[in-house]
């Protein structure tokens, strides 16, 4: 699977393709709805299959103080596409200027003269060029005189439509649960693991400490049910997850996602990229009062945890 971050780094000789177009954070069953359409006519037609979105999110550029929180990067989101059937990613990088093209420069700049694109399946609500004026119609219209067709797919869900801004809602929520029912799997975080102050290890539970970029979406402070994945080998462990800053110590002011892995405490996950993924919020964070209220805490939410994920 292909990533390019321009529409000058897409092979000339890409031929015919089958695009989709949507910011697609998260790649959401919503999203997976829209992608396994396209993959079903480009399989038809013999073509390559394109998601293209926009990096960095338009309104991070457009309105950034109401800019959402990422539920992916750039490199999760071409990986989770890639999964869900598409062959490449174009990142448009969006800027004032892309902000500005008017719908028909928009269809004939990155579906026509760079993409080549035969068909074009995005979600009924697609909107796009300047201030979103175009809309499925227009896509449809502009592409039966320039060579493609344009088809706009139902939103998928139920009562609640899927969407970037639910799933949101949902983590904002402690509700990792419900974040999870529309992606389709648990939201995860990714990072590198780096040495925090060792607490943890010293009480008997270390924990890989990951940190989170400013802009991503986390789930509020609290204790988690989940699970630990290292990118390297691939191997998943069960986890009691913390977010927070650990209320019970001064002077912690930093928030954090810290994983615990259940049972294990050989694991050397220092420089380890991993995922966090978090399966169902157990408690809110607590300041205790003493060491040994914390301790028995956190071996009752080790225990909860077990019953959670179902295991030993």
């Amino acid at each position: 699977m292909q990533l390019w971050r321009s529409l000058q780094d897409v092979p000339a000789d890409l031929g015919r393709t089958c695009v989709v177009i949507g910011n697609f954070d998260g790649v959401h069953l919503g999203h997976q709805h829209v992608l396994r359409r396209a993959r079903e006519l480009a399989d038809e037609q013999g073509l390559t299959l394109v998601a293209v979105t926009f990096d960095p999110h338009p309104m991070a550029v457009l309105r950034p103080e109401h800019a959402p929180g990422t539920l992916t990067t750039m490199e999760e989101r071409a990986e989770l596409l890639g999964e869900a059937g598409a062959d490449a990613v174009l990142a448009l990088p969006f800027d004032m200027e892309m902000a500005n093209w008017e719908p028909d420069e928009f269809a004939q700049r990155v579906l026509v003269d760079t993409l080549h694109a035969v068909q074009c399946v995005v979600g009924a609500n697609f909107r796009y060029g300047c201030r979103a004026a175009g809309d499925v119609a227009d896509l449809r219209a502009y592409g039966a005189g320039h060579g493609f067709d344009a088809e706009g797919i139902p939103l998928d869900g139920g009562p609640q439509v899927w969407s970037s801004t639910y799933v949101r809602t949902c983590l904002a929520a402690g509700d990792v649960a419900g974040a999870a029912e529309a992606l389709g799997r648990p939201y995860f975080v990714r990072g590198i693991v780096v040495k925090g102050d060792q607490r943890g290890r010293e009480l008997g539970f270390p924990t890989a400490n990951v940190p989170t970029d400013l802009l991503t979406a986390v789930p509020p402070d609290g204790v988690y049910a989940g699970w630990l994945t290292r990118r390297d080998t691939g191997e998943t462990f069960p986890a009691a997850i913390s977010v927070g800053t650990n209320p019970t110590f001064e002077g912690v002011t930093v928030r954090r996602v810290e994983a615990y892995v259940l049972d294990r405490t050989d694991l050397d996950l220092y420089g380890v990229e991993v995922d966090v993924a978090f399966v169902e919020r157990l408690r809110g964070m607590v300041a205790f009062d003493s060491i040994e209220e914390l301790i028995s805490q956190m071996h009752a939410d080790v225990g909860r945890t077990r019953e959670v994920l179902g295991v030993a």
